[in-house]
């Protein structure tokens, strides 16, 4: 499966709180597996799962199976531990299209207890040629119900063919957009599926325009002002803390018991285990990287 992975990147490391975005297809599922993610574990960070199209099915450690669809929001708390797994579910349509993000979670709530939540509705705004989903955060005066722990944002964005606007944004967030499908011209800036454009903050207003329908996903928040140590499936705020969840999570896959990562339930394969240690000592580090 085509993945195009464009947070982390090169220059910048964070867009807010927001730490990953991958975006996957579309992909023709009909001939093979499809999604196939083992049991895998995470500290630190939230994950936001979007779909265009297609179907995904969630398992988690805390007991959760749950089917999300085009529309819908899983968004998992993994707090001081969870651990989960991802599969194209029996009976899926022909095509899987979406995106999997990470939230970063700032002290304390870092070491908050897992959460996992699925929302089958959000709330859609639809002015002119644009029509709003606001996955996370508040926009264009709708508000998500799904819990942030930071000044965050995240909402997908269709624009119908002929659309020149405006959409009103807050100055102090740093924003980003990728488009999904389509293209259109953000901020003055041509794009197409593939980039994620930058776009800084002291904005009041993001003109958006395209020729043919489209769909933005655009990202933004408060920056987020703590270092922070991104490894493999962690996130956490020393080399230290890493090794031990890899440990931990190592520990359980051979005999440890379930550990402070649980156990994902129903999954018909193997979890991941956790690659070596790098060589050199992982720091913490801040949200640009240096020029």
């Amino acid at each position: 499966m085509e993945v195009t992975r464009t947070l982390p990147s090169k220059h910048r490391r964070m867009v807010g709180a927001w730490c990953f975005l991958d975006a996957y297809g579309p992909h023709d599922v009909t001939e093979g597996p499809g999604m196939r993610v083992g049991p895998h574990p995470h500290i630190g960070l939230q994950t936001v799962t979007w779909l265009l199209q297609g179907e995904v099915l969630h398992r988690d450690s805390l007991g959760s199976l749950r089917e999300i669809r085009p529309g819908q929001l899983n968004i998992m708390t993994a707090g001081s531990g969870i651990s989960h797994s991802e599969e194209t579910p029996a009976g899926h349509t022909a095509v899987l299209q979406g995106v999997q993000l990470w939230v970063a979670l700032p002290e304390p709530a870092r070491h908050l207890a897992p959460a996992f939540a699925h929302h089958p509705e959000l709330p859609v705004v639809t002015d002119g040629g644009l029509t709003t989903t606001v996955l996370v955060g508040t926009l264009a005066g709708a508000t998500s119900p799904a819990t942030c722990h930071t000044p965050l944002v995240g909402a997908q964005i269709a624009l119908a063919p002929g659309t020149d606007q405006s959409l009103p944004v807050r100055p102090e967030f740093e924003y980003a957009a990728l488009v999904l499908d389509g293209a259109a011209t953000v901020a003055g800036t041509p794009l197409k599926p593939g980039p994620l454009l930058y776009l800084g903050t002291g904005r009041s207003h993001l003109p958006l325009t395209a020729d043919d329908a489209t769909r933005i996903l655009l990202l933004g928040g408060e920056p987020f002002d703590e270092e922070i140590v991104m490894w493999w499936n962690f996130v956490a705020r020393s080399h230290e803390e890493v090794a031990a969840a890899r440990a931990a999570w190592e520990a359980a896959a051979t005999g440890g018991g379930e550990g402070e990562f649980g156990e994902v339930h129903g999954y018909a394969g193997p979890r991941i285990p956790a690659p070596p240690m790098p060589i050199t000592k992982l720091v913490p580090r801040g949200r640009v990287r240096p020029a």
